[in-house]
This record gives C-alpha cells, sequence and structure tokens, in this order.
C-alpha cells in the first residue's frame, strides 16, 4: 500500500510540475455557570474524553489521513490528465478546515467541562492567543506530503478574523506549510464557507477537501430537517467520496446544533431534554 502511495506521490509531482502559477478561560471576566450550563457542559464529558484520550479516536484521524493522502494523489494525476499537453495549468489545491482537523482543541474542551461551562467567544480566544493547539494526529504528515506534490494547502475556518495572528502563529510554530495571509481564510460575518470556497476554486484545481463538519464540504449539509441531513448524504455521496475526507469531532458541530437550536443554556438544554424523550424506547 505504500509502494502505491508513493509511486502515486512520484506521478503526482510531475504532473503538477507544469503549473505556473474550542485550555485556559478565564475564570475572573466569565459569568458565574448556571445549573443548565453545567448540565450541558457535563453532558459533553464523554465526547471530549473520547477524543482526547482514546485510541480509537488517534487512529481514526491516522487512518483518515492516510486515506486522504490516496485521495489526493488519485484527483491529481486525474486532473492532471484533463490538459493537453501545451495547455497553461492551473495550480491545485488542498482545502482544510483548522479546528479539529489540523489542530486539537480538547484541551478547551476540557478546561470548560472541569469549570462547568459550555463555549464562550472571550473563553475560546484566550485558548487561540496562546496558540498552542498541537497538531491532529496525521495532518501535519498530510499536508507536508501535499506541498511535495506540488499541491497548495488553504485553511478555510471559521475562527474570527481576530484570532488571525494567533492563528498563524500556531500553525507556523507546529510546522504547516502555506500558513500565511494568502493561504488563511477566516470568518468575517458569516459561518458559510461556500463564498471563500468559490474563491480559491477561481485560481486554483481544488483535488481534496477535509474537515471535521459535512459543512466544510457544502453548505446543503447545515439542513438537517429531514433525517437529521443524511439524505444529503445519500444525494451527494459520490462527490463525497471522491473529494471529501471527514474527520471524528463528537464535541460539538451542526449535528447538534440541529437538536438544542439557539438561545439561552437553559433553553438549549429543554430542547435536549425533550429530544431525548422523543427518540427513547
Amino acid at each position: 500500500m505504500r509502494s502505491i502511495t508513493l509511486l502515486l506521490l512520484a506521478s503526482a509531482i510531475v504532473a503538477c510540475s507544469g503549473t505556473k502559477t474550542a485550555t485556559a478561560p478565564s475564570t475572573t471576566s466569565a459569568p458565574a455557570s448556571t445549573d443548565a450550563t453545567v448540565e450541558l457542559a457535563r453532558m459533553g464529558s464523554d465526547a471530549v474524553l473520547w477524543q482526547n484520550a482514546s485510541a480509537e479516536a488517534y487512529w481514526i484521524y491516522k487512518q483518515a489521513y492516510e486515506g486522504a493522502l490516496t485521495k489526493m494523489m488519485w484527483n491529481v494525476v486525474e486532473r492532471s490528465k484533463a490538459y493537453f499537453d501545451d495547455a497553461v495549468r492551473r495550480p491545485m489545491a488542498v482545502i482544510v478546515d483548522i479546528d479539529e482537523t489540523v489542530l486539537d482543541n480538547s484541551p478547551y474542551q476540557i478546561e470548560a467541562i472541569k469549570n462547568g461551562r459550555t463555549f464562550d467567544q472571550a473563553d475560546w480566544k484566550v485558548w487561540t492567543d496562546k496558540a498552542i493547539a498541537k497538531p491532529s494526529p496525521g495532518a501535519l504528515e498530510f499536508l507536508l506530503m501535499a506541498k511535495e506534490a506540488s499541491c497548495e494547502v488553504f485553511y478555510i475556518t471559521n475562527r474570527d478574523v481576530r484570532e488571525k495572528a494567533s492563528t498563524l502563529k500556531n500553525l507556523n510554530d507546529a510546522g504547516f506549510p502555506f500558513a500565511d495571509d494568502a493561504h488563511l481564510l477566516l470568518m468575517d460575518g458569516t459561518s458559510d464557507k461556500t463564498e471563500r470556497r468559490a474563491r480559491v476554486r477561481a485560481t486554483h484545481d481544488v483535488v481534496l477537501l477535509v474537515g471535521d463538519q459535512l459543512r466544510d464540504f457544502d453548505e446543503r449539509f447545515k439542513d438537517r430537517s429531514v433525517s437529521d441531513g443524511k439524505n444529503v448524504v445519500d444525494a451527494m455521496a459520490d462527490s463525497l467520496s471522491k473529494y471529501f475526507v471527514l474527520l471524528p469531532n463528537p464535541m460539538y458541530g451542526t449535528y447538534r446544533d440541529a437538536i438544542h437550536g439557539k438561545g439561552t443554556d437553559a433553553e438549549k438544554q429543554q430542547r435536549m431534554q425533550e429530544w431525548f424523550q422523543r427518540n427513547g424506547y
């Protein structure tokens, strides 16, 4: 298997050669936790424990990034064949999310549970300002291989634009390639990544996307009103299989937001209780 991957890497480098071109929340400034907040925080304990400490999560990441390498190489070679010999080739690119995709923020989640708190933007920025999140298993190796294959890496994240400097520092300190202003696209007004992905596609051939949410591939996955979104997965299965690698993240995300919605922690807790009552046996 590894020999095949290395042969594909060699082919990809030749094919690309024509390219011309949420841990230490503030305990003094945060409001006191309510009973609902504490309960919501504790409900996530198993998910955070699994994400941070399990060998299972570690191996899933490693396995996923090995699969990502194989998918990327096949797509690079296939895309290269689509060009005529004298055609000017566009640069190729891989798009990745950051949080729980290339950087592990489970220590932030551990601290939040320890203090009986749910996500708080101010606390989150205290964490990201430290710029000490470790690479997710397999992420750094994969992106360095992407660079060797002459594929640029774009980081499309829903971190706030005010977290730009600390994010770049964290990525650079960890050794990630293409960690610069041109390749970091942060959230500026909307969590919908469609427009940012389109900006990359306007100048590059995107051969793979990697994320911990299906919305890192397509915003249509935000709608969970029918069969919790599984109908959209089935409808887009071919594209997902070829161009997307999904990483595990049970700690937070669209799946949970679709259940508890927006509002106060007390309102979210009530919706969660109602969901369990409706879906129990």
